[in-house]
């Protein structure tokens, strides 16, 4: 099982980005999927995550509206679609996968992680 984020980079505040997690190992509709991020001296928070079935998201305050979860299960692919980025929004990100299927904010209730992909919105 594997994940793998694709996407960070240096944007400009305002500017858009789309990051994209790579599934392997496992069909991707069976699990729920979070995006969780880091930013330095702070601890991990989760900030969108989708269940399995599609019917359940949940998005931070910070990034409602701004942000965009989805998937392709024919891709293995989820993707996180940012918009109106802003300098707060600078962190490391992480994909992640719940086999449980239902998801949540909370690190600890995911079982699969890619690796980390830096954000960094300035100008």
């Amino acid at each position: 099982v594997q994940l793998q984020a694709f996407g960070g980079g240096l944007v400009q505040p305002g500017g858009s980005l789309r990051f994209s997690c790579a599934v392997s190992g496992f069909a991707l509709d069976y699990y729920a999927y979070g995006w969780f991020r880091q930013a330095p001296g702070k601890e991990r928070e989760g900030v969108s995550c989708l269940s399995s079935d599609d019917v359940t998201t949940y998005y931070a305050d910070s990034v409602k509206g701004r942000f965009t979860i989805s998937r392709d299960n024919a891709r293995n692919t989820v993707y996180l679609q940012m918009n109106s980025l802003k300098p707060e929004d600078t962190a490391v990100y992480y994909c992640a996968g719940d086999r449980t299927g239902i998801g949540g904010r909370v690190p600890n209730e995911y079982d699969f992680w890619g690796q980390g992909t830096l954000v960094t919105v300035s100008s």
